[in-house]
């Protein structure tokens, strides 16, 4: 483990590692056949900053607008020892406890280490787990740890209840509205998908603790403000559909060891930032050293990866911009050039390339006639 860290070390250069969050990771499940995002967010490379001193920044993240609305938000759920989400929860599940305990995990004894956090959340967790008493503790933003890829990464929920009827809940609290009852679907998916993340988190740490990790409940607490105010509402959401997903995805995962010992020895995405934070090494050549990792774009990483720019101008003439059912409809089909030759005939096929150039010729005789029918 120490020769891969010391290894993914030199790859991100002297500057702070990124961190991983469960909104990453998730990002990363929906794409696990990609090498380089798989080998950017294990060795922790800030891949914004990248992407625009290579020239391909994308509007990525959210504004500072929102950053506040969120910050704000999620003080006023907590405030006075999550009063708010309690009275939510009397109001959603009937909880029959008059009042609660509250662990703020943020810091340990003014310590804020990654390490000392998750050894207190992990400590304070096995107590929880394994009380036979019915009462309730909310933690505040415990630090979690995950393998992912063959290394261990740290997450932090914005809160886990505890023993609501013999279950530990994650509470996922986000500023986007709900308007008449209803939000954006969308960003509904995505908390859910974040929070199922969590939800194995804690799964895989009960399983650590030799404690069963279906005491960790598959319903989400979703708390978001109402209509256009900042008064919470919440609802209980089922993730079971994005537990299998997530948990199918990420065992997909290439491991990271072995992603690094193929490539280059001595290969480095350091940006050599001067003393003012800027960029200095040459763009070519770090545009060069990306694509020594190998990529798998589709088009929808345009909403997951700060990359997706640089990755599609890569990609521009492969079957693999078209998106993934384009792609494995064409089978072994690689590039545009090769799928139109195949349809048109130009093109024998090869070994494995049969049925998809039967499919093609027809697509193009179906075309042929119909724009002869428009003539």
């Amino acid at each position: 483990m120490n020769d891969l860290n010391t290894r993914l070390d030199a790859l991100r250069g002297p500057a702070e590692p990124k961190k991983h969050n469960a909104r990453t990771i998730a990002a990363l499940s929906s794409n696990p056949g990609c090498a380089r995002r798989s080998v950017l967010d294990a060795a922790g490379v800030d891949k914004q900053a990248l992407a625009g001193h290579v020239g391909y920044p994308a509007a990525f993240g959210m504004s500072p607008f929102a950053i506040a609305r969120g910050v704000a938000f999620e003080a006023l759920v907590k405030a006075n020892g999550c009063a708010e989400l309690l009275r939510l929860l009397r109001e959603l599940v009937d909880l029959p406890l008059p009042e609660v305990a509250y662990d703020d995990l943020n810091s340990v004894g003014g310590h804020e280490s990654l390490e000392a956090r998750h050894r207190r959340s992990r400590q304070l967790l096995a107590t929880a787990a394994r009380s036979a008493e019915d009462a309730g503790t909310l933690f505040d933003h415990p630090l979690l740890r995950m393998d992912i890829g063959g290394r261990n990464v740290y997450l932090e929920p914005d809160l886990v209840a505890f023993r609501l009827r013999d279950r530990f809940h994650v509470v996922e609290i986000k500023s986007f509205p709900v308007i008449d009852g209803r939000a954006d679907a969308r960003k509904v998916a995505a908390a859910a998908t974040q929070s199922a993340v969590y939800v194995l988190a804690m799964r895989a740490l009960f399983d650590e603790l030799g404690v069963s990790p279906e005491l960790v409940s598959h319903e989400v607490f979703l708390v978001c403000p109402a209509d256009f105010s900042n008064r919470p509402i919440a609802a209980l959401i089922d993730v079971r559909k994005q537990l299998t997903v997530v948990r199918r995805q990420l065992s997909r995962l290439a491991d990271i060891r072995t992603l690094v010992a193929d490539l280059p020895a001595g290969l480095t995405l350091d940006l050599g930032c001067d003393d003012a934070g800027q960029p200095t090494r040459p763009a070519e050549e770090l545009r060069e050293a990306l694509e020594l990792i190998d990529a798998r774009y589709a088009p929808e990483c345009l909403d997951i990866c700060e990359m997706t720019n640089f990755c599609r101008a890569g990609a521009r003439g492969h079957t693999a911009a078209l998106g993934r059912t384009v792609q494995e409809e064409l089978g072994g089909v690689d590039t545009v050039g090769a799928a139109l030759g195949l349809a048109t005939g130009e093109r024998a096929p090869g070994e494995h390339e049969v049925e998809a150039a039967q499919v093609l010729r027809l697509a193009e005789r179906l075309r042929d006639e119909i724009l002869g029918g428009a003539a």
